[in-house]
């Protein structure tokens, strides 16, 4: 009897540990699709291991939360800890983006598919050398070609732009009134 091929049936609560485990050392939101093939496990036993999760950050009101981000799941902050969670990281140096960049990729996240001439009509300022910047950091990605004179390039978000910014998908971006609401008060 080969002991490495015959494997003792995990419980529930081993398999949630070890879900949380992979999510944790994860540098990117983890599908159940690979848990499932990484735990050998079903998916079934998957999504209820990943709600009991859920379930139990929620229960005991921790300060992380376990959220479905760009088809996977991740670990976060809790949103209602995000003053203090910004308070300190802001005692912390990172690379920021320009407000030129942070204005294009606006621009883009609303309007896209969107064109260079587009983004410059919007902002009534050149975007190329943040365009480069967001391409650089992989924020944004060329959509094709725009099918008018010229035959512009095209730009929308990446998965990039997801995991950054912690969005499921773009329809959790801000009304833009609340975008623009929130870069007053910048």
């Amino acid at each position: 009897m080969d002991l490495e091929t015959e494997r003792q049936p995990r419980s529930i609560n081993e398999i949630v540990a070890i879900i949380e485990a992979l999510i944790f050392v994860a540098d990117e939101p983890v599908s159940a699709k690979l848990l499932a093939e990484v735990l050998d496990e079903d998916r079934e036993t998957i999504e209820a291991a990943v709600e009991q999760l859920q379930n139990e950050y929620q229960h005991r009101e921790s300060g992380l939360t376990l959220r479905e981000i760009a088809g996977g799941w991740q670990i976060s902050t809790r949103a209602e800890f995000h003053t203090e969670v910004r308070k300190f990281l802001k005692t912390r140096p990172n690379a920021k983006l320009s407000l030129a960049a942070l204005e294009t990729l606006a621009v883009i996240a609303y309007k896209q598919p969107v064109t260079v001439p587009e983004i410059l009509e919007i902002r009534g300022v050149q975007s190329a050398s943040a365009i480069k910047t967001l391409l650089d950091k992989r924020l944004i990605t060329a959509k094709g070609r725009k099918e008018t004179v010229g035959r512009p390039m095209q730009y929308g978000t990446s998965k990039e732009f997801l995991l950054q910014f912690g969005l499921k998908d773009l329809s959790e971006l801000p009304s833009i009134e609340d975008f623009e609401d929130l870069a007053g008060s910048i």
